[in-house]
């Protein structure tokens, strides 16, 4: 199974990257949680909360062609339920759109029928950093702080 996300945002590819890439921007739009990688390819990628007990997520960087494509896999271990699902793969592109960015992420690599956990948060997580890269701001939907 595939989800696919498509966004447009008002930014610099350079800058898109870095807010992918950066562990502290990062944290300000995906529910607070921290991704930490050396980014390069077969690094380790681990994404952790400073409220979680352990690591909310793992994965091994595939692709990384900045500021255009990044790939990795992605083991969510969260909840139980996810950390049954296994592993996955995550696609971000970048695009230049005249003063803009479209974003493209592709969740894929999901099993039919997969904890909708894993994929579900993409739509508020992405809405989160147009909302950062775009106005500087944190967005305030109950979601987006609930792990903050």
């Amino acid at each position: 199974m595939e989800k696919m996300f498509e966004i447009y945002i008002r930014t610099t590819p350079e800058r898109l990257w870095e807010a992918i890439t950066d562990s502290e921007i990062r944290s300000r739009y995906n529910f607070g949680s921290r991704v930490h990688s050396d980014w390069t390819a077969g690094s380790a990628l681990r994404m952790t909360h400073p409220n979680a007990d352990g690591l909310l997520g793992e994965g091994e960087v595939l692709t990384i062609d900045p500021p255009r494509r990044l790939v990795h896999t992605l083991r969510a271990l969260w909840s139980d339920q996810v950390r049954e699902e296994g592993t996955s793969r995550v696609t971000w592109e970048i695009e230049p759109v005249g003063d803009s960015c479209r974003l493209t992420v592709v969740h894929d690599e999901l099993r039919d029928g997969a904890n909708d956990e894993l994929y579900g948060g993409w739509p508020m997580i992405l809405s989160g950093l147009k909302t950062w890269l775009e106005t500087g701001e944190i967005l305030t939907t109950p979601g987006s702080l609930m792990y903050r």
